[in-house]
């Protein structure tokens, strides 16, 4: 005889609720457990018709996580059910809603000698729509508040979140709430839908947690949000307002652009970004990555335009590389340190490329700024040994090079010059990447030191009430000591 077990709920607390079969399957049942017996059914059914439970209860004190509980939960009913051949377990509301131990009591029956019967029960969510005056035809999700992520959230339909059953578990979904819903949103606090005991609280998002009475029958209904203005977190919003500008209705220079034309706005964007990075400007780093993410989906939605690509193929390009070059956090590769993910990087990267003949240099991108390829070249030949072996070699050739850039400069061959001076920026980078200086960090710290300092000799100047014109180069050097006695 194969062990079965038969699933019943117990609805949202009320025991008119109750199913006339469910109640007389209880009446007629031998062996009958509970996951918790703290439910008004449970306790009208023990003191009205002597029916016994025997609770999981003490197992939730067991385990710090829920997913432990229901799994020995599940293990011991299974293990019960083979000693009495038919057992019965109850559990609140319906059991194929928001009960994890009846999942993997079905789970267990698809791969074990085990039968599971869902004999029925009353769900609470149509008394719960009714109690909140919500259509679910509109759309809705259903989540757990134990396990609330706010990547499950959808602002745009009804939601609503079980086993908000302590101020713990509300509070970890207030805060979670918080990362998408404005803390003023209205949200309602259901407790026994559909019962006689029924309870309904609105409040704002932010007091959910306070002086509010939960427990197990406690659920939570969050509605849509209406004020456009609060749904601009969302990306879909920012994806729309692309599309529209780029649009038959929208922008006519956003319209005209082309990934071409673009191009010079996604260098200009980057290096603003850096800029608000170098300031440490929270802010303008906030501004200025909203900035280089419109590029971005101008780029996508030109590609989406021409049928050729969306930014869903963007995202799905990059999760994918993402996870392929990364085995030591998604497989089962070690990287102990940064150096080894870099040499994993490489040589993923270079099995990517296949059998392909490029050139090493090949792989540094066209369309970096000089400054940063010239970085880019050197780091590429050091890697196979064409490199100097101490810093001193590479000083040595800054020397030789600055010498042949003055000789033109007294020969008076401008195109000589332009050679030999760009030979001088290539040995200073040389020499920036064995002290592991970044080249472009460094000019671009330099340039807002001499920003500071010569906006300081501006002020000085303006305060004169005279032009620049006015002093002499030894005055302004004065005014530029000013500015570095003062730290600027």
């Amino acid at each position: 005889m194969i062990p079965s077990i038969t699933i019943i709920g117990l609805g949202a607390g009320d025991i008119n609720q109750l199913p006339l079969g469910v109640y007389r399957l209880l009446l007629q049942s031998t062996h009958i457990f509970a996951r918790t017996l703290d439910h008004p059914v449970i306790t009208e059914l023990e003191k009205e018709e002597g029916i016994r439970f025997e609770s999981f209860d003490s197992i939730y004190e067991k385990h710090d996580q829920f997913e432990a509980v229901y799994e020995e939960i599940a293990s011991i009913l299974t293990d019960q059910a083979r000693k009495y051949g038919d057992i019965v377990y109850a559990v609140p509301g319906h059991p194929i809603v928001a009960e994890k131990t009846v999942q993997l009591l079905l789970e267990r029956s698809r791969i074990d000698d085990l039968e599971v019967t869902i004999a029925g029960g009353h769900s609470f969510l149509d008394d719960l729509f009714a109690s909140v005056h919500a259509d679910p035809i509109e759309g809705f999700q259903f989540l757990d508040g134990t396990s609330l992520k706010k990547e499950d959230l959808n602002i745009f339909q009804h939601v609503v979140i079980a086993q908000v059953y302590d101020a713990f578990v509300a509070s970890d979904v207030k805060l979670t709430l918080m990362e998408k819903y404005p803390d003023e949103h209205e949200v309602i606090v259901v407790t026994a839908a559909g019962s006689a005991d029924q309870q309904t609280k609105k409040m704002p998002l932010y007091e959910l947690d306070r002086e509010v009475e939960l427990n197990n029958l406690t659920s939570l209904y969050v509605p849509p949000i209406q004020n456009e203005e609060d749904t601009y977190k969302e990306f879909s919003i920012l994806r729309n307002i692309i599309a529209q500008l780029r649009g038959p209705d929208g922008c006519p220079w956003d319209r005209e652009q082309t990934h071409e034309s673009l191009k010079k706005y996604l260098i200009e964007e980057a290096y603003e970004l850096l800029d608000a990075i170098d300031r440490e400007d929270d802010d303008h780093i906030i501004e200025e990555l909203g900035d280089v993410l419109l590029q971005v989906l101008l780029h996508a939605q030109i590609g989406e335009d021409e049928g050729m690509f969306s930014i869903e193929d963007v995202i799905e390009s990059i999760s994918r590389k993402m996870i392929r070059r990364h085995p030591h956090v998604f497989g089962d590769a070690k990287a102990e340190n940064a150096e080894a993910v870099i040499s994993n990087w490489q040589e993923i990267k270079k099995q990517e490329k296949g059998e392909e003949q490029v050139f090493r240099l090949d792989e540094v991108e066209k369309g970096l700024p000089a400054l940063l390829r010239a970085y880019e070249f050197q780091k590429k030949a050091a890697k196979v040994g064409f490199d100097w072996d101490e810093p001193s070699g590479a000083i040595e050739k800054v020397m030789e090079e600055w010498h042949e850039f003055l000789a033109e400069v007294k020969n008076g061959d401008s195109s000589k010059q332009l050679d030999e001076f760009g030979d001088v920026l290539f040995a200073l980078i040389n020499v920036a990447r064995f002290y592991a200086i970044h080249p472009e960090e460094a000019l671009a710290k330099v340039n807002e030191k001499f920003y500071r300092r010569f906006s300081h000799v501006e002020e000085r100047v303006r305060e004169s009430g005279r032009s620049f014109h006015d002093f002499t180069l030894n005055e302004l050097d004065g005014f530029w000591d000013e500015a570095k006695n003062m730290g600027l």
